[in-house]
């Protein structure tokens, strides 16, 4: 190949690129751009193209550059990558278009000089640049038409998980963190280890066209089972070896940790930490995503849209001899991406739920979803994927049994509406929370919501049938708020309606569990028998002490409070259950003052030991998007009780805009206590004397 010297230099425009993709917060070095949407790089030359020579682009792509494209001298079909060229005298300007359906990842580009009989008089091919999904052009199939939500669910680095139970409903703030540094050649190696990747590299970069695909892998990949996935998953309250689900506040240290460590899985992570590292690749990689808190979120193993909830007569759950059994979790996270389903027929576009925590294996792999919220809500089933698993979370029908001991099973009636309820994500306009129930099922008792549940198949609970007498005694359980460290009452109500007195056995229990119902051991338990006069109700209250509740609950675990009730005349025995999260106390961070990119700020942490007892081992956690990284300050000595501990620490930020200051705090007594500042971050402009 002769080499005539024509190319002296490349010019891949990143700045002007960068910012019409908005892609500048990833990186302004570097060039970045999003698909189906054209930008333009600069060949310097020595001199102006000779007469009849013309310029080829070859773009390559993949693992040791096995997918080859040639990009086409003029628009051709839609499908097609082309390039128009302008030049003036020693400069010429080439605009490159990719198709709205082109393959995401990291391109090499090869611009070779020709000679008029088609020889390579010269090539310049160390050009590089990473394309991603484009959710502002129209074409592609993440477009997404609203600006405001295009601001939230792809370039919003904070986010809003929801935690705690369906009536006490917790805010915790996460940090995505997506445009951070090599956050998004992190999210292409998450892609790069999958085990299509490593099958068939060539095959898996020939399908990174399709969203569909791609969040199907990533899916699978955010979790550890079967393949190189970031998370392992932990909810046995034993993560030696680890960092405690809970103690995360942001996805950028899992993401490094499983990249620094090469591929190899970090520990560990619970249903709010794999869907928020989701969250946060995908909206790197440029499809809208939010995160999903479904509070009383049903795991049916079996798949007969029913929960069914073994007791054994202590009102203990029963262990099924190994195997796995259905449980109803207080809270379960997940995300929905944006996106056509050109996979299925009409009416299927839009949100799609994709669930990254292991439970169930897709096609043989620890995968769930892209199934669109629209066939949920229908209870079209058949609707790939893994639509009948995600139904049946905001679905099944919850069935309480207490096995005798002779083996005989008997159905307890309990008072507790159903599963899948306030549905939450975070607003597009602010840190509160959005309601969309109505997006998954149609709203309880409709005429709609029969219909759906027949269609699915799931059983229609019909009301005490007319024969048996409805229940006369009705079981209720009340309770405040109450604060981590404090004593509180709990109040169990027996309301007669009926026009006899009633005698009855009441048992009351409260039992440590986790989110996700696993059972952590008995605080308080008692048996006494009650007479409630007709049209009348008994109250018992029920003193919980510090010093009783600590033994065996944990702060981050709520405490559940069962309430069981046998009379004879009465058809059923009743159970109430009750889940009494915690509160925490805050942390209190501020950073006064104005922030300017790069200048120090000064920022402080305090927190007031609320227990009447000392903590050992404090240490605050502190990460940010665009303002610092990950970083641990660890307190000196004990924290006494009502005492308040001060912490100040320096920083630079690093990029300008409303920026969020995360801090957990952990010690041996204390737990998930968390708090956060807002930082604006300006740009200082100097002026020249």
């Amino acid at each position: 190949m002769a080499n005539c010297g024509l190319i002296n230099d490349v010019d891949l425009r990143s700045h002007e690129n960068n910012l019409a993709h908005r892609t500048r917060e990833i990186d302004r070095e570097r060039l970045i751009v999003r698909r189906g949407q054209p930008f333009s790089i600069t060949l310097q030359c020595s001199k102006s193209l000779p007469p009849k020579h013309h310029l080829e682009l070859v773009l390559h792509l993949g693992k040791r550059d096995k997918v080859l494209i040639k990009v086409q001298k003029e628009r051709g079909a839609g499908d097609k990558w082309w390039f128009n060229q302008q030049g003036v005298q020693d400069e010429m300007l080439l605009t490159l278009h990719s198709s709205a359906d082109a393959i995401i990842g990291q391109y090499r580009l090869a611009v070779l000089m020709m000679s008029p009989d088609g020889r390579i008089l010269e090539k310049a091919d160390k050009i590089k640049f990473h394309l991603l999904f484009n959710p502002w052009c129209k074409d592609d199939v993440v477009y997404l038409p609203d600006e405001s939500l295009l601001q939230e669910y792809v370039m919003n680095e904070d986010g809003v998980i929801y935690r705690g139970t369906w009536d006490h409903i917790k805010s915790n703030p996460w940090n995505y963190g997506q445009f951070e540094d090599y956050v998004m050649d992190i999210c292409f190696e998450v892609l790069d280890n999958s085990k299509d990747a490593l099958k068939n590299s060539k095959m898996d970069v020939e399908h990174r066209y399709d969203p569909v695909y791609v969040s199907r892998v990533i899916t699978a990949m955010v979790n550890s089972n079967g393949d190189r996935g970031v998370l392992t998953g932990c909810w046995d309250d034993s993560y030696s070896g680890g960092v405690p689900p809970y103690r995360w506040t942001g996805s950028v240290p899992i993401l490094q940790q499983w990249s620094k460590a090469g591929a190899r899985a970090v520990k560990y992570g619970q249903c709010w930490v794999f869907a928020a590292v989701a969250c946060t690749v995908l909206r790197c990689l440029g499809i809208p995503t939010r995160l999903i808190t479904n509070f009383s979120s049903a795991h049916d193993v079996d798949g007969n849209l029913s929960i069914d909830v073994l007791l054994n007569e202590r009102l203990e759950p029963l262990a099924l001899d190994g195997r796995k059994k259905d449980s109803s979790w207080n809270f379960h996270c997940w995300v929905e991406s944006w996106m056509k389903r050109d996979d299925l027929p009409k009416g299927y576009d839009g949100w799609q739920v994709l669930d990254p925590t292991p439970q169930e294996l897709s096609d043989g792999e620890f995968c769930c979803g892209p199934c669109p919220v629209t066939a949920i809500k229908e209870g079209n089933l058949g609707v790939k994927y893994d639509a009948p698993f995600l139904f049946a979370e905001v679905n099944a029908d919850i069935i309480h049994w207490i096995v005798q001991r002779d083996g005989q099973r008997k159905k307890v009636s309990v008072d507790q509406s159903g599963v899948g309820r306030n549905i939450s994500t975070k607003s597009v306009y602010g840190d509160y929370r959005d309601d969309v129930t109505l997006h998954y099922k149609y709203p309880e008792g409709s005429k709609e919501e029969r219909e759906v549940y027949e269609k699915a198949g799931r059983k229609v609970t019909e009301p005490t049938n007319g024969s048996a007498e409805p229940g006369q005694l009705k079981l209720s359980i009340k309770h405040a708020k109450p604060v981590f460290g404090t004593d509180f009452d709990v109040i169990v109500e027996v309301k007669n309606e009926g026009s006899r007195d009633a005698h009855a056995k009441l048992t009351m229990l409260v039992m440590a569990v986790t989110y996700n119902s696993l059972h952590r051991g008995e605080c308080q338990r008692q048996t006494i028998s009650v007479t409630v006069p007709a049209h009348k109700a008994y109250k018992e209250v029920l003193r919980l002490h510090y010093d009783d509740y600590a033994r065996c609950v944990s702060e981050h675990h709520p405490m559940r409070v069962k309430a069981f009730l046998e009379a004879p005349g009465e058809n059923e025995p009743i159970m109430t259950v009750a889940n009494i999260p915690l509160s925490m106390p805050e942390l209190l961070v501020q950073a006064p003052g104005k922030a300017f990119v790069r200048d120090q700020v000064t920022a402080y942490i305090s927190f007031t030991n609320p227990l009447p007892v000392a903590l050992k081992g404090g240490m605050f956690t502190v990460e940010g998007a665009g303002l610092l990284t990950a970083t641990e300050i660890h307190v000196n000595g004990d924290i006494f009780p009502g005492l308040m501990v001060s912490v100040e620490f320096v920083f630079s930020p690093m990029r300008t805009g409303v920026r969020k200051l995360l801090v957990d705090f952990d010690c041996d007594r204390l737990k998930d206590v968390k708090g956060a500042a807002t930082v604006v971050v300006g740009k200082r402009y100097h002026v020249l004397e």
